[in-house]
C-alpha cells in the first residue's frame, strides 16, 4: 500500500483516476485548490471509488462483488502517524518478533509524536522519549518487547535474543540505534535488558555511553 504521486498539472479528478489501487489519499496532497481537491476525493467515494478512513484520508481499494476492500487498522494507524519512531507495544510487539503465537484483536502502538484523533480500531500510546524517532518499526517492537518480555512473549530469553540476532543479521534493526534511544528510556529496567541484549550479541560497544 502506498500514497503515489502523479503529475502537480492534473486535475484533482484526473490524479484519482490515475492512482493504483491500493493508494491512499490525502486530501491535502491532491492537486488544485482546497475546495477542488475536497470535492473530487467526496464524489470518488460517492461513487465507490474511494473509502473514506478519517478527516482528509481516503484509499482507493480494489472492488469485489461484497464492495471496495479496506485497509488493515494497523496499516491506516501508521499511513496517520507516520513510519518513524512507530511500532508496535505489548502482544502485538511479540507476535511482530515472533515471540508468540497470540494475536491480539485490537492492534496497539507506540509513538513518541502526538497522538491522533479519529484512528479507528487501533490503540495508540505515547512514549515520552524523543531519541525513539530515529527507529523503525521492528527496532521500536524490540524495545517494547523488553519492558515486559516475560509477560507477553512464549519464549524464553534466549529466545528474544534469537530473534533479535535474527533481525540484526536480516538489517532490520541497528544496534546502534537501539542503544542511543534506549539511554532516553525512562525505565531503567529498559536499558538493563538491552545491555544484556546486545552483550548476548556480542554487541555491547554500542551501549557503552547510554547508562
Amino acid at each position: 500500500m502506498s500514497t503515489t504521486t502523479v503529475p502537480r498539472a492534473d486535475s484533482p479528478g484526473k490524479f484519482l483516476a490515475r492512482l493504483p489501487v491500493g493508494s491512499y489519499v490525502h486530501v491535502d496532497q491532491l492537486p488544485g485548490t482546497s475546495s477542488a481537491a475536497k470535492n473530487a476525493a467526496s464524489r470518488a467515494a460517492t461513487r465507490g471509488d474511494l473509502v473514506g478512513l478519517r478527516r482528509g484520508l481516503y484509499y482507493k481499494g480494489k472492488r469485489t462483488r461484497y464492495g471496495v476492500l479496506t485497509p488493515p487498522a494497523e496499516d491506516v494507524a501508521l499511513e496517520v502517524l507516520g513510519r518513524k519512531g512507530v511500532g508496535p507495544t505489548g502482544v502485538w510487539a511479540a507476535h511482530a518478533l515472533d515471540l508468540t503465537t497470540q494475536l491480539p484483536a485490537v492492534p496497539e502502538l507506540v509513538t513518541s509524536g502526538p497522538i491522533p484523533t479519529g484512528v479507528r480500531g487501533v490503540l495508540v500510546h505515547k512514549r515520552n522519549n524523543v531519541a525513539r524517532r530515529d527507529l523503525n518499526y521492528a527496532e521500536i517492537a524490540v524495545l517494547e518487547v523488553l519492558r515486559d518480555w516475560n509477560y507477553t512473549t512464549e519464549t524464553t530469553w534466549d529466545g528474544v535474543v534469537a530473534a533479535v540476532r535474527e533481525r540484526v543479521q536480516g538489517r532490520q534493526v541497528r544496534p546502534d540505534k537501539l542503544a542511543a534511544a534506549a539511554a532516553g528510556e525512562r525505565k531503567p529496567h529498559v536499558r538493563a535488558r538491552l545491555r544484556d541484549l546486545l552483550a548476548a550479541l556480542d554487541l555491547a560497544a554500542p551501549f557503552a555511553g547510554a547508562r
